[in-house]
């Protein structure tokens, strides 16, 4: 198989689809690696990294998105890319459909197969294709909400930490799965009042029996959300139902209750976020106000530590990359229904129900299509 490789396009962003290790891997397993010039170097690899690992080096993406049987990107494709999909084509990313009914329409009409990272499952429940980003995005959420917390940046001017005489900022992380797991930690580490919510008591458990006092948890509901709410400098949006839109768990009415200058920081935005004001920035521009609370909603923060990102990306994406080069992507889905949960689009039809209902679009089993 022939796996291209192009250039990130989307704003600040960084990543790159394929690691030298991964092409590597890939031209081991006999099959053409051809790598968009340039494509490594904003993650710290340079294009002889990858023509010392056996790949290719094309000067531009048409050449890349015209021969290659596998697109391998990092973020959905932009509207540019979409044009240039083609019948056959297997493309393989992160696509976050459900709040995106654009691109879900572009990949419909173009009739490739793409499979979403976001939606690889696996024996555990969890998403391994998503969890090293997650893990990324958690650890930085703290982090960029404490930066817009500064005063010069509109926030609260609040230290996370505090100092002697003074306490430490009050963080709230709504979802305890991987991102606000991390999230935790990372507002605890710096020395914050942390407090988790989350709706399974099995989760909450969990996070009890690991982490102990670290941080606090609670059950969530609306009179505890609102308790919260009234107390927090930072909020944490670390909601997410696979596949499908996130809940909008925080409202503008509830900005009243809230502290002038408090922070969101939605993780969530990629599936188009857990507040209801919520709207997707950029590094360039991360941040806006809104009825005097700060918020910071960059839809691919793992972009901003990109050669971390990339690697951590790679290491989990590459068996599924191979399996899908050695096999083509009807065997490697029937050989394993984690990788068929992937599949969000085949030939014109879409694939995956919880994309299918935000959207209200009619789906298809993907099962029948992969037998």
């Amino acid at each position: 198989m022939k796996i291209g490789c192009p250039t990130e396009i989307k704003p600040q962003e960084f990543r790159v689809g394929l690691t030298p290790n991964a092409a590597k891997e890939a031209v081991m397993h006999g099959h053409d690696v051809i790598v968009q010039k340039g494509a490594g170097v904003g993650a710290g690899f340079a294009d002889a990294d990858y023509t010392a690992a056996g790949a290719t080096i094309i000067d531009t993406a048409e050449e890349i998105f015209a021969s290659a049987d596998m697109i391998v990107k990092v973020k959905e494709p932009q509207a540019a890319e979409r044009k240039r999909l083609r019948e056959g084509q297997l493309l393989f990313t992160y696509l976050h459909l459900a709040p995106d009914p654009a691109q879900t329409k572009d990949l419909i009409a173009s009739g490739c197969t793409a499979i979403a990272y976001e939606t690889v499952t696996d024996n555990r429940g969890g998403l391994p294709l998503l969890a090293p980003m997650s893990e990324v995005a958690g650890r930085l959420a703290p982090q960029v909400g404490a930066w817009t917390l500064q005063k010069a940046n509109g926030g609260r001017g609040v230290l996370m930490g505090g100092v002697p005489g003074v306490g430490p900022a009050k963080v709230l992380v709504i979802g305890g799965g991987v991102v606000g797991t991390h999230a935790a930690r990372i507002a605890a580490g710096m020395g914050a009042e942390v407090t988790v919510l989350d709706r399974s008591l099995d989760r909450l458990r969990y996070l009890d029996d690991v982490f102990g006092s670290v941080f606090r948890t609670g059950y969530s509901s609306q009179g505890l959300l609102d308790e919260h709410l009234a107390q927090a400098d930072m909020v944490i949006g670390a909601v997410l139902i696979p596949g499908a839109a996130a809940p909008k768990l925080v409202r503008r009415e509830h900005f009243a209750m809230m502290k002038p200058g408090a922070a969101l920081v939605d993780v969530a935005i990629d599936q188009g976020g857990c507040f209801e004001t919520s709207k997707a920035t950029t590094h360039a521009e991360p941040i806006y106000e809104v009825d005097g609370i700060m918020h910071y909603c960059v839809a691919n923060m793992p972009g901003a530590v990109a050669r971390t990102s990339t690697i951590a990306l790679g290491n989990a994406t590459m068996p599924f990359m191979l399996a899908l080069a050695d096999k083509g992507w009807k065997q490697a889905c029937a050989d394993d229904r984690h990788l068929l949960n992937g599949l969000n689009v085949h030939a014109g039809k879409l694939t995956y129900k919880a994309v299918g209902e935000a959207l209200g679009i009619d789906t298809v089993e993907a099962a029948s299509l992969a037998a």
